[in-house]
Formats: structure tokens, sequence, C-alpha cells
């Protein structure tokens, strides 16, 4: 975990004062932490893993597909038999995406480091997209707010309007809040994650 940037901690105290009740995160749940992960494959393929399921069980997934001959770039995760994938555990749904993903880099329909020159709404890492259907900010939102149900995506939408340009950095305030309240560790503070490759 690295402090947060400069550039952030305005993004934070900008959120804070259009909204106030997000204060409570860091009260509660200590500064914001800030990671980033290498530019890459990898990188993207780590953000697969670890979709819809624990820390836990995802840094245990990386760990073992980590651990396959080549499996951190496209033409070495293409070359793995199906039998691989499922005993480092991907299920089937994980390792078609995983598949097409190093298929889109292998191929040139996915150009990584051209991300950086995409629009908003095009690429990851910026300061006003919204995971709107993310189960965990959605969750952290209903505790935070003290709302009667989970917010749908629609309701998480409107909910988080007051929050632009900087809606990524709320996102990240609540899932700082939703570790905080649930007592899961990011799979970066989990000893069995091994670092990333570029």
């Amino acid at each position: 975990m690295y402090h947060l940037p400069p550039a952030m901690r305005v993004a934070v105290d900008a959120l804070v004062a259009a909204d106030p009740r997000l204060a409570r995160i860091e009260q509660d749940a200590g500064p914001l932490p800030w990671r980033t992960r290498p530019e890459g494959f990898a990188s993207l393929l780590h953000i697969v893993v670890g979709q819809v399921i624990s820390s836990q069980a995802a840094a245990a997934i990386w760990g073992r597909l980590s651990t396959l001959p080549d499996a951190l770039t496209p033409s070495g995760l293409l070359s793995l038999p199906d039998a691989a994938l499922r005993t480092a555990g991907l299920s089937g749904f994980k390792a078609a995406h995983a598949r097409a993903l190093a298929q889109a880099c292998a191929d040139g329909r996915l150009d990584v480091p051209g991300l950086a020159r995409l629009p908003d709404a095009e690429a990851l890492q910026r300061p006003d997209v919204l995971p709107a259907g993310d189960v965990a900010v959605a969750g952290a939102a209903q505790r935070l707010f003290g709302l009667p149900v989970r917010p749908n995506p629609r309701a998480l939408r409107q909910l988080a309007e007051p929050w632009a340009p900087y809606r990524a950095i709320a996102a990240r305030l609540l899932w700082h809040h939703w570790r905080h309240v649930t007592g899961r560790p990011s799979t970066d503070d989990l000893a069995t994650a091994p670092a990333l490759r570029p």
C-alpha cells in the first residue's frame, strides 16, 4: 500500500465537501490506502481473477495461476490447456474471460498502453468512472448511508451524482469502508498474493 498521492487527497477532500457523510470512512477505517499496479496484461488478468470472489480466494487462485509457465503473458496463457486453468482455480467463465483478454492483447485489439489516451467512459483508472454494478461498493453505500436495501446500479449512479468528477475515488473510499466493516483484507494485504510481473 502506498500513501495517497496529493492529487488524490485533493479529490477525497472535494468529495467530503460535496457529501460530508463520506468523511466517516477515513475517520473509522483510517486513511485511504492507495495502490497501483504495473501497466500490462498481468495487471488486467489479476483484476479478472479477483472479480466476484473473496480477496482470500482471489489471492489463492492468483498464486496458483502465476506459477504456471508464462501464464502472465497473453501468448503463454493462450497456450495453457483448460485443465491447467481449472487446476489453478479459474471457473470456466473466468477462464473464458482470461482467454478473451489474452487474445485481444495478442492480436492487437486491446492496446494496453493506449488505454491512457482513451476517454473516461472507455478506459480504467480514471477519477470519474463509477463501478455501479460492484456489489461491495453498493453494500458499503447501504451500510454507510443507512439505506433499507443495497442500491441497484441505477440507484447507485443517482446517489453518486454529487460525487462527480471524482466518482472513481468515491468508489475507492467505499471499498475501503467495505473492507473495514466486513474485516476483509484487500488482495494486496494477503501474504499469499505474489507480486505482479509486468
